[in-house]
């Protein structure tokens, strides 16, 4: 496609909508494949350039890369980015980036990043528009960047923001000395910690008149400097107040203080008295710890700025900025504002402008104000930009832009029926529960969590629920469903780390009661109880209320959570839940438009509650709790639908091939709780629960003597103990055979209950540690695995991980090859094209060896010369081979290498081909899972197995050939007609036999030397 824009007028260029459509189509690039490389300091721009030719071998079609603008020092996620108009110097900034932007060209590929458009780090050095906010507060440029509550309930916040970073309470880290004013860049900052907060200007003198008289007496009133100093300090006292927000009034005080900071820079440099007298000045008010009194005059000082410091553990109450979750590092912005759009965008749509990023994908949509305007205005500004490229220079400010809003209306027109142009490859972080389907947002889709979880299900036996569930009730004691689990955890979530947010909406519903004679009657104490009823019995994530209207969907949710919480609370009176549901489901008809607006605007704050409560309530609380079977406690997963159905798989492929062709397929993603193979191997937990009940019951024994009493009950408790045996058995390395721990596994294990334990909030908590609980379990785990018991345990542990693990393999196998077939965009999480068993983050970080798996790669390559390819006998016995040496991972390699590669070649038939389900008949039909992708005559047929081990016994063995599959077949489409296909992975051809009813191929063939096919013709 040449880059070259078209010449003539606008009617010559696009004489009609579809001219512009197919133009835009040209331009359009869709990843055929992604891979995701975590930045961070010790992998830069240039480690991910060494990496590229590696990919592109590979079979990847675009790098997809963590946040890459500059975040805080020593960031591992890029997530707490500090300047979106500023790439990561620590990655290597600009050059290195162009440097890997180039490699990517020469290779053809693309990169996708990902994007941050709801929160920033508050770093008060590196990120401007907050240390701005700090310094001027409500008179700050970018006051309205960052979503604070500046009339807060607690009236002491009033004009203010709240830091809770205190390592203790505000009085004793004052008069302990923690707190010090230093004089730095012409401006005043009090530190703690090592980090700056910025002075309001109008203060300094406050500071700098200590000991004014002393140094005129000194130095004569007719010193130069003196003099200087002396004006300075009063353009200082004349600044506009930081409660003056009127325009001029702002940038009054915006540029006298820059010139006031610079006059004081020029003069501590050009006089070393001057100098002095600010550091006396500032020792002076400094305060001597030991000596509470002397502090008063810092304190007074520090109540006069716009922020207000406070302990950590202040902020689940009264914290007045919108953050993160609970991450009080993480602040969030108003990106629905226009002059917030534009500073957060212009660096990024200069890059896609540039084609150096070819997409995105949108970190947390859930956490915006207006999801569906957000996206709309970003897909406009991509457009606008799209347009420029294709038409004459001169056309887009004349005539254009009519052109360009009739294509908008007829996009929408046309959601969702089906995909349509789209000006750049955009995907959200977006997680979809139960049935759950994305909205008409022009995107091409999600990042995969709702795949992720489909698939898994797949290998998860449904019959053996019952009886896992009583395994895990009498080894731990836990009878509660797990419906309750989450009702009460979310609700504790509602009291500690998210009460502040509760507050704040329950006194802004309050004010909406006030205004409502029908509601003025209900108690600010009900309205918060309903509201926190109501937000706890949510299904989903949040609802998408905005002044579109609302959907048929949004009402259901909120009726849904509203009924639950009546039936919850039938003591709580029924007409003010009949309140909190006008107010989420606001209705014009009938009220002032004001009331209409205020309405609503509280209904869009609540749905930015209601997604950070799922999340922390049930992922990173629910999830540690209830722990029947770890691999379910995923993102975006339901412990309570256990297992799936192969009809239910091909629905939801069916589905995804309908509304989002090119969405992504993640099998694992930096936030996931355990890499994809950890996962798949506990799956198989599910084929065997009451052999796995005798083990569990068998190691506890033995690990007695492990555990410490705490409060007078052993720790770790019967379910934090489950759960360990669980994560062993999912990390334990691959093909290790001793009966002794790797140290680098023991630490990881402690790190991970750790996490865990706090996670679950019973014992100990990140906010409330039970050092006691946190000793013991870390403990547990060194003892077990490297204590004088430890040999005794592992001996008996290995023989179950050993059968577990090859089932776990083959499982492994069959979602990698269900995901490069299905309808979308397969994702590859950095490292998972070998064996994959992190744990949650930061395990899932470490880092990766590439240099071991390019060279892996280059061993392979001689079996996926297509050019060149090697006989079929030559090929099983390869194959065989690597099956049988499992272990080191070339068997993952090359089935992920023949299919990406696949894909690459034949990128139409993945993204567009049609999907047909294969239906399978036999004695071992429920085994099997076989779908079809049909393009212009090509065809793929992707066939894995499942619940292996009712196949091959008790002993490891791989589910192929006759014995296995008797006459097990699989019904082709007629339409496949005569087609020659092959075994991509074997490359043998495959014999179809005629039937009545059409053709078959039996299983055995298929399988007969690996676990996986995907077979590859055409019809003829």
């Amino acid at each position: 496609m040449s880059d070259v824009p078209p010449t003539g007028t606008v009617g010559d260029v696009f004489p009609d909508l579809a001219a512009f459509d197919e133009s835009l189509r040209q331009r359009h690039r869709t990843p055929v494949s992604t891979y995701r490389l975590q930045l961070q300091r010790a992998f830069t721009f240039a480690d991910a350039r060494a990496v590229v030719d590696y990919l592109a071998r590979l079979g990847v079609t675009d790098v997809y890369c963590s946040p890459f603008f500059r975040a805080k020092p020593g960031s591992t996620h890029g997530y707490d980015v500090c300047d979106f108009g500023e790439l990561n110097p620590e990655l290597g900034g600009e050059e290195a980036f162009e440097a890997l932007s180039a490699e990517l060209t020469a290779h053809g590929m693309g990169l996708v990043l990902d994007f941050v458009p709801n929160h920033m780090a508050v770093e008060s050095v590196l990120n401007p528009w907050w240390r701005d906010m700090l310094e001027h507060g409500p008179a700050s440029a970018y006051a309205k960047f960052f979503d604070v509550d500046r009339r807060p309930v607690k009236k002491e916040l009033r004009g203010k923001i709240l830091l809770p970073f205190l390592g203790d309470h505000y009085g004793r880290v004052l008069e302990g000395g923690e707190l010090a004013l230093a004089f730095q860049n012409g401006g005043l900052d009090v530190v703690y910690s090592g980090l700056p907060r910025p002075l309001d200007p109008r203060t300094y003198p406050i500071v700098l008149r200590h000991g004014l008289t002393e140094l005129q007496a000194e130095v004569g009133d007719g010193d130069e400097h003196l003099q200087e100093f002396l004006s300075v300090l009063t353009a200082l006292e004349h600044l506009p107040p930081n409660t003056d927000t009127a325009a001029a009034r702002c940038a009054e005080r915006q540029r006298e203080s820059r010139f006031a900071r610079d006059r004081l820079t020029r003069l501590a440099d050009a006089s070393p008295r001057i100098r002095r007298h600010i550091d006396e000045a500032i020792a002076a008010i400094q305060g001597t710890a030991g000596r509470p009194e002397t502090f008063d005059a810092l304190h007074e000082l520090l109540e006069l700025q716009s922020y207000r410091l406070s302990n950590w553990k202040t902020a689940a109450h009264e914290i007045n900025y919108r953050r993160f979750f609970d991450i009080n590092e993480l602040a969030g912005l108003r990106v629905e504002e226009p002059a917030v759009f534009d500073a957060m965008h212009d660096l990024v749509l200069c890059l896609i402008r540039e084609r150096k990023v070819s997409g995105l994908r949108l970190d947390h949509i859930d956490g915006l104000f207006d999801p569906a305007g957000y996206l709309d205005r970003l897909h406009t500004a991509i457009l606008e930009r799209r347009a420029a490229e294709m038409l004459p220079e001169g056309e887009v400010a004349g005539a254009w832009p009519p052109r360009l809003g009739e294509w908008r209306q007829a996009e929408r027109s046309r959601q969702p029926a089906g995909p349509v142009a789209r000006p750049l490859f955009v995907v959200v972080e977006k997680i979809l529960s139960g049935s759950e389907t994305l909205p008409a947002w022009p995107v091409e889709g999600t990042t995969g969590y709702d795949f992720l979880n489909d698939v898994s299900r797949l290998f998860v036996n449904p019959r053996n629920a019952p009886v896992l569930r009583r395994v895990y009730e009498r080894l731990t004691g836990r009878i509660d469903p797990f419906a309750e689990v989450v009702y009460d955890c979310k609700k504790l979530i509602t009291w500690t780390s998210l009460a502040a947010e509760l507050n704040v909406l329950a006194h802004a519903l309050n004010q909406l009661s006030e205004g409502d004679r029908r509601a003025r009657d209900f108690t600010l104490d009900s309205l918060r109880e309903a509201l926190r009823e109501v937000a706890v019995c949510f299904p989903v994530y949040r609802t998408y209320v905005d002044r579109a209207g609302v959907s048929d969907t949004d009402q259901q949710v909120v009726d849904q959570a509203i009924h639950r919480a009546r039936r919850r609370n039938p003591a709580m009176e029924a007409s003010v839940f009949d309140f909190v549901r006008s107010v989420l489901l606001p209705d014009r008809e009938g009220v002032p438009e004001a009331v209409y607006d205020a309405r609503l605007r509280f209904a869009m704050k609540f749905q930015q509650y209601t997604g950070p409560l799922q999340a922390k309530g049930v992922e990173d609380t629910s999830f540690y709790r209830y722990n029947v079977l770890a691999s379910l406690n995923e993102v975006g997963g339901d412990p309570q639908r256990f297992g799936g159905t192969v009809v239910q798989f091909h629905q939801a492929n069916q589905a995804r091939r309908e509304r989002s062709p090119r969405g992504m397929l993640a099998t694992a993603t930096h936030d996931t709780k355990r890499g994809e193979d950890a996962r798949a191997r506990l799956n198989v937990l599910s084929e065997v629960p009451v052999t796995w009940g005798k083990r569990v019951r068998r190691w506890a024994a033995l690990n007695a003597d492990c555990r410490t009493p705490v409060e007078g009950s052993p720790a770790p408790d019967a379910n934090d103990e489950y759960l360990f045996y669980q994560a062993l058995l999912g990390s334990w390395p691959a093909g290790r055979t001793e009966a002794t721990a790797p140290p680098d596994l023991v630490e990881r294990l402690q790190a991970y209950m750790a996490k865990a334990t706090r996670e679950a909030k019973v014992h100990t908590s990140w906010i409330t540690p039970n050092e006691g609980y946190d000793q013991a379990v870390t403990r547990f785990v060194g003892e077990c695995l490297t204590g004088p018991g430890s040999r005794a345990f592992l001996a008996r542990f290995l023989p179950f991980h050993r059968r577990v693990a090859h089932a776990g393999m083959v499982n492994s196998l069959a979602q990698l090859v269900l995901k490069i077939a299905s309808p979308g965009v397969p994702d590859f999480f950095q490292g998972t094209e070998l064996w994959e068993f992190s744990l949650v983050d930061p395990d899932n970080r470490r880092p990766v060896d590439y240099a071991h798996r390019a060279a892996l790669l280059t061993e392979l390559e001689p079996w996926l010369n297509d050019e060149s390819p090697r006989p079929s006998t030559e090929q099983t016995a390869a194959v065989a081979g690597w099956l049988a040496d499992w272990p080191d991972g070339r068997i993952k390699l090359f089935v992920t290498a023949c299919g990406m590669r696949l894909r690459r070649r034949s990128p139409e038939l993945f993204l567009s081909g049609d999907y047909v389900p294969i239906p399978a008949e036999g004695d071992r039909a429920d085994h099997v899972i076989a779908f079809a992708r049909r393009f212009a005559g090509e065809w793929v047929i992707a066939v894995v197995p499942r619940w292996t081990l009712a196949l091959t016994g008790p002993r490891p063995g791989l589910p192929v050939g006759p014995d296995v599959w008797g006459d097990t077949v699989l019904r082709l489409p007629t339409e496949l007609g005569e087609a020659a296909l092959q075994n991509i992975f074997t490359r043998e051809s495959v014999a179809l036999t005629a039937s009545p009813d059409g053709r078959t191929v039996r299983v055995a063939e298929l399988l007969a030397v690996c676990p996986v096919a995907i077979v590859r013709g055409e019809s003829r």
